[in-house]
């Protein structure tokens, strides 16, 4: 059975062993992270997020060593009945925009779609309550990446339906895979997973 075969077996098992999941990950190759990642159904991803209790924080996402708005890309699958592959785009805010009391993130979500729908920018940071990462579309950067698309407001286009009032929770489930959903007020059908690619 190949590594591949054998990581997804451990995720489809009804009690998740997350310990022997996250092991399994982190000693595979990047290729087989993103196979991984590609490989998750809708079912799967509910469940994961259901079983996954590893915390999460910005420094599993963009590690502490990156410099200020360096892009870090997160190559992701949702649970959408099309347009499954994304990426989400992250990194840290420059010095003059760093905010004193909390490390946060921006971001946008890289994918088909942006045109109709906008770039779907926003604000990530860590909950020490829930040990989850929130990927918060309410709150956009002041600045961007010379390479980012144009930071557009979340109400505009087509985002008012997509990204508008939204807010992602990711939980870890290896040192580079995470898996996530997304909430308007409360809990929607909608869930994703995203692998950390390393420069």
């Amino acid at each position: 059975m190949s590594a591949l075969a054998d990581i997804l077996e451990l995720a489809q098992a009804p009690t998740l062993d997350a310990d022997a999941l996250a092991s399994a990950l982190d000693a595979s190759d990047a290729a087989t992270r993103l196979a991984f990642v590609r490989a998750l159904t809708p079912k799967m991803q509910r469940h994961l997020f259901e079983a996954a209790s590893r915390p999460v924080t910005t420094f599993d996402i963009v590690p502490e060593d990156t410099n200020p708005l360096q892009e870090v890309i997160c190559e992701g699958r949702n649970t959408l009945p099309a347009f499954r592959l994304f990426q989400k785009r992250f990194c840290t805010p420059s010095a003059e925009h760093s905010p004193d009391n909390r490390r946060v993130l921006w971001g946008y979500n890289h994918q088909t779609l942006s045109g109709i729908t906008g770039p779907g920018y926003f604000v990530a940071y860590d909950d020490t309550a829930s040990g989850e990462l929130v990927i918060d579309y309410r709150e956009l950067p002041p600045e961007r990446p010379g390479s980012w698309p144009q930071i557009l407001d979340n109400r505009a286009r087509l985002g008012r339906f997509v990204y508008a009032g939204m807010v992602d929770r990711l939980r870890g489930l290896s040192e580079h895979v995470t898996i996530g959903r997304a909430y308007k007020a409360k809990p929607m059908n909608a869930w994703f997973a995203l692998v950390r690619v390393d420069p």
